[in-house]
Order: C-alpha cells, then sequence, then structure tokens
C-alpha cells in the first residue's frame, strides 16, 4: 500500500508564469471500512499504512477497549485493504452495546465527551499524578525530531505527523497521515499495542494546531505531556487544564507557550 502517488501537473512560478507540465507527488487518502464482530462500525479516510494501530488506538480512545489483549484479532480479508474486521476478545461488549461518550465528525474523527465534568469522569488513569520532568531545551528539539521521521510529508507536503517520545527526547513511534486525529491514533495504538498504555513519562509531539480530540485522546491514554508546532484552542487547553495533561503550543526554535500544567517543564 504506497503512501504516496504522482499526478502530472501545471506548475506556475517565477520562473514558468505560463506554467510548466511536471509530475507531483501526492499523499494518498483513501477510506477504510472498520467492522467489529462482524458488524460495520465505521468508515474513516486515511491515509493507507499502520491501519491495525490505527484500529487499536481509536477503538481504545472510544472506550471499547483498554488492553491490546481485548482484540483477539484485526485483519484484512483476503486480497483487500479497505476493510479491517475486527474481532473482540470473548467478555468484551461490542460497540452496539454500549453508550457512545463521544461524537462522530468526518473532521474530526472522536470529538469526545459533552462536557469536561464527563471527561473527568470518563479519565482511566490519574494523568495529574505523573510526576515527570522534561526539560525546555528538550521539549524545544521534538518538532526537529518529528520533521526527520516525516519520510511521506517529504515527498508530499501534505500529511500530518504525531510522535512518542521518552521524556530525554528519545523517539519511541512517529506515524503520518492525512487526519491528524488517525496520525495520533495510530501512535496511541501502537502504545496500546506495545504495553505503552498509560503513556506514562512521555511526550505527545503533534505537527500542526492543537485541538480539542487530540487533547482528550492524549488525556484517555495517560499521555502527562502533550505539545504542537501551532496553536491549541480553547478547548484544548480547557481539557489539558480539567485532566491534568502539560500542553504546549508555539513549540518551534527557541520559543513555546505553555497553557496548562506548566510544572512538569524545567525552564532555565
Amino acid at each position: 500500500m504506497s503512501r504516496h502517488v504522482r499526478r502530472r501537473i501545471v506548475a506556475v512560478d517565477a520562473d514558468h508564469p505560463g506554467g510548466e507540465a511536471r509530475s507531483d507527488a501526492l499523499a494518498v487518502e483513501e477510506p477504510l471500512e472498520i467492522r467489529v464482530n462482524g458488524a460495520p462500525f465505521m468508515v474513516t479516510m486515511r491515509t493507507p499504512g499502520h491501519d491495525i494501530e490505527l484500529v487499536h488506538g481509536l477503538l481504545a480512545a472510544e472506550g471499547i477497549v483498554a488492553r491490546a489483549e481485548d482484540i483477539a484479532t484485526a485483519r484484512f480479508p483476503r486480497n483487500r485493504f479497505d476493510v479491517l474486521e475486527v474481532r473482540l476478545a470473548e467478555g468484551v461488549a461490542p460497540p452496539h452495546e454500549r453508550t457512545r461518550a463521544t461524537t462522530t465528525t468526518a473532521s474530526c474523527g472522536v470529538c469526545g465527551t459533552p462536557t469536561l465534568d464527563a471527561l473527568r469522569q470518563d479519565l482511566p488513569f490519574d494523568v495529574a499524578a505523573d510526576d515527570v520532568r522534561v526539560s525546555g531545551a528538550t521539549l524545544l528539539r521534538l518538532p526537529g525530531l518529528l520533521r526527520e521521521a516525516q519520510r511521506t510529508f517529504s515527498a508530499t507536503g501534505g500529511l500530518h505527523g504525531v510522535a512518542l517520545f521518552e521524556a530525554d527526547g528519545s523517539l519511541l513511534v512517529a506515524r503520518e497521515d492525512v487526519g491528524r486525529h488517525n496520525a495520533t491514533d495510530k501512535v496511541l495504538g501502537w502504545a496500546l499495542m506495545n504495553g505503552r498504555r498509560p503513556a506514562r513519562g512521555c511526550l505527545l509531539m503533534v505537527s500542526g494546531r492543537t485541538s480539542f480530540e487530540l487533547a482528550q485522546k492524549a488525556a484517555l491514554a495517560g499521555v502527562p505531556v502533550l505539545a504542537g508546532v501551532s496553536a491549541p484552542s480553547s478547548l484544548a487547553v480547557d481539557v489539558a487544564e480539567a485532566s491534568g495533561v502539560t500542553l504546549a503550543g508555539f513549540v518551534r526554535g527557541d520559543r513555546m507557550n505553555l497553557y496548562a500544567h506548566a510544572k512538569r517543564i524545567t525552564l532555565g
């Protein structure tokens, strides 16, 4: 499954004001139908690759699974890569038997609990109790480390990147996708599959803005520090404050803004 394709385009620039035909690389966006215990669950638009991780992260964010062992199997039907069939372990309630605590839209994937009070009640981990400390210098290194890991972005300029780091800046995993929520689910799905949920002592770095749904996913996965290259939304800050997540924005160059639980970041 290729993550980028090439198309013929007409490029217009200062050297070619009349246009020049050339080849350009585009990030792939394709639908993935997710079925749980034989029943349709949802269709998401994603960049192919790491789809098993995506489903693990998504189902954990939905509260359907809590451990990797809660998913018995996750596989593609023969010769198909647009459908992923998930079979839950015995005793794990399927989605149709649950009351969804989240709202789904096409633009954001899983967009969260209706109120911050509900979010506090739904958190499976005490993120506020995580006593990790991260140096400001380490935090400022993360955008560059994430960018180095974004190979498809280098070819296309068209994908979001998300990465999970140790507190010293060591890269654990990085993933790309056309949807920032998908890239986050892939990273947090990897964490679930590799015994890193809750992600105690870890930092989640995103390549763009930090929205409500990303802050919620981080909190639900037990991530104590969330950082973005661009601005957070007001509701993302509210979620971080309520859940105990340290939230940093505009992390670039030699600057950053700390919006919530700044005590985890050592400065000076």
